[in-house]
C-alpha cells in the first residue's frame, strides 16, 4: 500500500517577520561579554583592569575587542589621560547609557525564567 506524500502546510499566519531593529540590535549585543561590559559601565568610568576584574572569565584579549566594538558602536567612549602615566578608561555615551533600561530588563527575565548557570 502506497501512501501519498505528506505536504507541508504554509506559514501560521501568528508567525511575525523577524524584527530588523532587533536584529541590529543582537547583531551588537548578541556576542559573549557584551552585557557584562554595559553594565560595568553602568556606574560611571572604569578602567581595563577594573573591567577585566568585574567581568570574571573574560580573558583580556576578548575584553579589548569587545571595547573595541562597544567603542565603534557609539555605546562606549575611550578616554586618553595623558600621564605619566597614561590612562585609559571607558564610559558610557548617551546611547549606552539609554541602553541600561533594557538590560536591567532582560536581567529581571533571566532570573525569573532562567535556570541558574553551572559552573
Amino acid at each position: 500500500m502506497t501512501t501519498a506524500p505528506q505536504q507541508r502546510s504554509a506559514p501560521s499566519d501568528a508567525c511575525e517577520r523577524g524584527d530588523a531593529a532587533l536584529a541590529r540590535a543582537f547583531t551588537v549585543l548578541g556576542k559573549r561579554w557584551m552585557g557584562q561590559v554595559l553594565g560595568s559601565l553602568r556606574g560611571g568610568p572604569a578602567g581595563f583592569r577594573e573591567l577585566s576584574r568585574a567581568i570574571e572569565g573574560v580573558s583580556d584579549s576578548v575584553l579589548s575587542e569587545r571595547l573595541s566594538e562597544l567603542t565603534a558602536s557609539g555605546l562606549v567612549a575611550r578616554k586618553v589621560q595623558p600621564g605619566p602615566p597614561v590612562s585609559v578608561s571607558y564610559t558610557l555615551t548617551a546611547r549606552g547609557v539609554a541602553l541600561i533600561p533594557a538590560l536591567e530588563q532582560l536581567s529581571l527575565w533571566a532570573q525569573e525564567h532562567l535556570p541558574p548557570a553551572s559552573d
